[in-house]
């Protein structure tokens, strides 16, 4: 089943979809797809793999020695950085054991994040405007241009550390499983899309997730600092709660709003329209619903965090990912006590 190339771009770009139009073309697409694969199997998944998969061994090491370097360079800053900051601010022992956790990740997703703003609105490249454009003009083994590939090598390495860190750096949450699953399926979307030249598609993918985890540390962080020194601070205290409420809008916004309507739409719909015969086509897709799906595992939390202070449970803002079940057992910490880490008693001293 040899595809030869993308259909040609239409003259205008195709206004965005409803919810049901997602669902009834994305299925009729989906449907017709598995109708009309009469060799659909193990066979056809090596020659797919065979034909259309373009990824050498200098890349995969060259994302691993990343995936070290970023490592690396978190137990550098930490030690040298964040530790040492937490200890001049006089935060909590507790706050003071996560804040270089979100420090680190608040660095790299904001940088992540503007650069994907950039590839999108600062260049030529259409796709959040025109999400099927991802795939005008796409042939196997497609040459991938290069400020994009830089994207895909700091994000594919930093997943690739990020798995690492959940397991052995991170605090360990409630949701820590999921988070690691979530990594895991990132990396492989960043891997196979490279390697399936479905970039233009994983830019668009990065862009509509990362602004979530940056307004997710920046409200850690300033709830950490709102209790500094042993004294209230107002403006941390503000800006902790406007950043908890712009994440909870923004993570329906860009999370279950434009990623269904502008990603899936054209992953599952309009790529078959484009490209027939568009290799692995049920394999991302299946990936690109799992991601979907946790990102509404994660709305829970969310909801479950609005009907606490709607309901006077809450009295101010917080992050329900902070509260995992030791923490939970032990709100009013003794002086022996020392802060969490990964779920278990670690130093307290930085």
């Amino acid at each position: 089943m040899a595809t030869a190339g993308a259909a040609a771009a239409p003259a205008a770009p195709e206004p965005m979809p409803s919810y049901a139009q997602l669902v009834q073309r994305g299925w009729g697409s989906a449907l017709a797809a598995a109708r009309g694969c009469a060799d659909c199997g193990w066979g056809l998944a090596r020659r797919g793999l065979a034909e259309h998969a373009h990824l050498a061994p200098p890349e995969l090491l060259l994302l691993a020695l990343c995936a070290l370097g970023w490592t690396a360079l978190r137990a550098v800053a930490t030690a040298r950085l964040f530790r040492p900051l937490a200890k001049r601010l006089h935060l909590q022992p507790r706050d003071a054991a996560k804040m270089p956790e979100s420090a680190w990740k608040l660095l790299f997703y904001l940088a992540g994040w503007s650069y994907s703003a950039y590839l999108l609105f600062g260049t030529d490249y259409p796709f959040f405007h025109d999400p099927p454009s991802v795939f005008y003009d796409w042939t196997p083994g497609m040459a991938v241009p290069w400020d994009i590939a830089a994207s895909y090598l700091l994000q594919g390495s930093f997943y690739g550390h990020s798995i690492y860190a959940t397991l052995y750096m991170d605090t360990w949450r409630k949701d820590s499983v999921v988070m690691l699953i979530h990594h895991v399926v990132t990396l492989v979307l960043i891997i196979s899309s490279y390697a399936f030249r479905y970039h233009n598609v994983g830019v668009l993918v990065l862009f509509l997730h990362d602004i979530n985890d940056v307004q997710l540390e920046f409200t850690k962080l300033n709830m950490y600092l709102k209790a500094r020194g042993g004294s209230y601070h107002r403006l941390h205290a503000l800006c902790a709660d406007l950043g908890c409420i712009s994440f909870c809008v923004s993570w329906f916004w860009f999370r279950l709003y434009w990623f269904p309507l502008k990603v899936l739409y054209a992953t599952c719909h309009s790529s078959l329209i484009l490209v027939p015969d568009i290799p692995f086509y049920f394999f991302f897709n299946a990936l690109l619903l799992l991601l979907t799906l946790m990102n509404f595992y994660w709305f829970l939390y969310i909801v479950a965090l609005a009907a606490k202070v709607l309901t006077g449970q809450m009295h101010e803002l917080k992050d329900l990912r902070e509260y995992d079940t030791v923490e939970a057992q032990s709100p009013k910490p003794s002086k022996a006590e020392k802060p969490l880490r990964n779920g278990l008693v670690k130093d307290k001293r930085f």
